[in-house]
């Protein structure tokens, strides 16, 4: 196995602040790249419709995201919480029930998939319908969409499985997975859009079938490579037997003959894992929730805010993406640290991770204000787009910081299976901050206004749940799942 296994377990060895950070940083870059491969993919789709199909095109597929995004908030959470039961079970050095896990979260994940694609399918124009997306965009959206809920059961295994291998500290092959699926949506994209080799002409639904394909196809090869790779056990012999080669192993969810038998719903494990997950997951929920909410004021512009709007959230996502990684690095290390007895690191772990927000996170926040225009008029080509969606991203950028230092003390404080305040934190904001907060403004101050009311929700998000971590989580005991 990879050497970021290694790197993740040595972070508990030293409280040297020094050797933290790169420890850290071992964990954390692949984890980031990953994440930003995977946006890359859909930013690579809206490009290609923008400037091959029109603002029409790029208006439709933005129509379908907070919809897309409700329905994986559910495997969000479920890999979330099977990520911190595996985080703490590989720090025990327990790899059954590492295997036990993993098999009862694919086959929930795997099920729920086929349930949404086969009810999502069917009433995919109805659900657009109901969020007011304007009627000159709803025959593209409806299409695009339709397309994207029937691939859900390949994309959630494979949110799942990149979730998961993060758990036992394996940031690798995740991004070899997702560098597969970005490189070819990038080249099935386009060749649908145009109908080059001989493939049919698929418009505003050439990026659906080109993430559905190159998912799949990701997803072969990772199972041939997890069931190829293997490592040294070198834990099985000591220092005075060095010449002896060191018995080989598999990859610890490595989809051979010992996994398999584990693909199956064991009831207590999925009880853990849904104590974590559903939580997690309902907060997920809440948030997409909040981004239809929001979608539904933005449509009453008209189309050309739709796609302004899709337009932000590109830029955005690339942002916050370091600070969602981040906060899943606290996550996982946090649940090894305590699964393997090193409860008194969780604070550095804490302290270490916001500080990465500050400087990372920070440096995307500079340097997407100052390229805002360019990077916008990738996607959009009318000159009154860009306008709009640069005014918003002056707006509510910067407080992509303030959300990373609150989602940093949140996943620490889930990896100790304290999921229920940070949660109720979370949702408490957004449904009564949040959304109430954008509909009074957005009557104010037209469209600005619905932006305004990010960083005042995650300002009062970070207060909150500082509060909690400090005066209440800290002085609780530290006990595994």
């Amino acid at each position: 196995m990879n050497s970021s296994v290694q790197n993740s377990n040595a972070i508990f060895a030293s409280q040297n602040t020094p050797v933290l950070w790169k420890n850290y940083l071992a964990f954390l870059v692949p984890m980031i790249i990953s994440n930003m491969l995977q946006a890359l993919s859909g930013t690579a789709n809206n490009i290609y419709l923008g400037q091959m199909l029109g603002v029409g095109a790029m208006a439709s597929v933005s129509a379908f995201f907070p919809v897309f995004f409700f329905l994986i908030s559910f495997m969000i959470g479920l890999g979330s919480g099977a990520a911190v039961l595996i985080g703490q079970a590989w720090g025990a050095n327990e790899l059954e029930r590492v295997k036990a896990i993993a098999g009862t979260t694919l086959m929930v994940g795997l099920l729920s998939g086929v349930t949404v694609a086969v009810f999502g399918g069917a009433f995919t124009e109805t659900m657009l319908r109901a969020l007011g997306t304007p009627l000159d965009i709803l025959p593209g959206a409806t299409a695009y969409a339709r397309v994207m809920l029937i691939t859900t059961p390949a994309i959630f295994v494979f949110l799942l499985t990149t979730s998961m291998l993060r758990g036992v500290g394996d940031t690798k092959t995740p991004l070899f997975i997702l560098l597969i699926s970005t490189l070819l949506s990038f080249v099935l994209t386009p060749a649908l859009i145009r109908g080059w080799l001989g493939l049919p002409q698929m418009g505003v639904t050439s990026g659906a079938y080109a993430a559905g394909a190159s998912f799949l196809i990701a997803m072969a090869w990772a199972i041939w490579y997890l069931r190829r790779s293997a490592r040294p056990n070198r834990s099985a012999h000591s220092a005075a037997m060095p010449v002896m080669a060191p018995p080989i192993v598999k990859h610890p969810l490595a989809p051979d003959a010992a996994f398999l038998k584990h693909l199956r719903i064991d009831r207590v494990i999925l009880g853990k894992v849904l104590k974590i997950g559903l939580p997690t997951g309902l907060s997920m929920i809440t948030i997409s929730l909040a981004e239809i909410a929001v979608l539904f004021l933005v449509n009453r512009y008209g189309s050309q805010a739709t796609a302004a709007y899709g337009a932000v959230n590109q830029i955005v996502n690339y942002v916050q993406f370091p600070a969602i990684s981040i906060a899943i690095a606290a996550s996982i290390l946090g649940a090894q640290a305590i699964g393997a007895g090193r409860g008194h690191t969780l604070g550095h772990i804490a302290k270490t991770g916001i500080a990465l927000n500050l400087v990372l996170t920070g440096s995307l926040v500079v340097m997407g204000l100052i390229f805002s225009r360019s990077i916008i008029g990738l996607f959009i080509t009318d000159p009154a787009v860009v306008d709009m969606a640069k005014t918003l991203l002056d707006i509510m950028l910067w407080s992509s910081v303030i959300m990373g230092m609150s989602m940093v003390l949140s996943g620490l404080m889930r990896a100790s299976g304290e999921v229920v305040m940070p949660t109720a934190i979370t949702m408490l904001c957004i449904l009564c901050i949040e959304i109430p907060t954008a509909w009074a403004l957005s009557n104010i101050y037209g469209i600005k206004g619905i932006w305004a009311a990010y960083p005042i929700t995650f300002l009062a998000m970070l207060a909150l749940q500082t509060t909690y971590y400090r005066m209440v989580w800290r002085k609780k005991p530290i006990k595994r799942l």
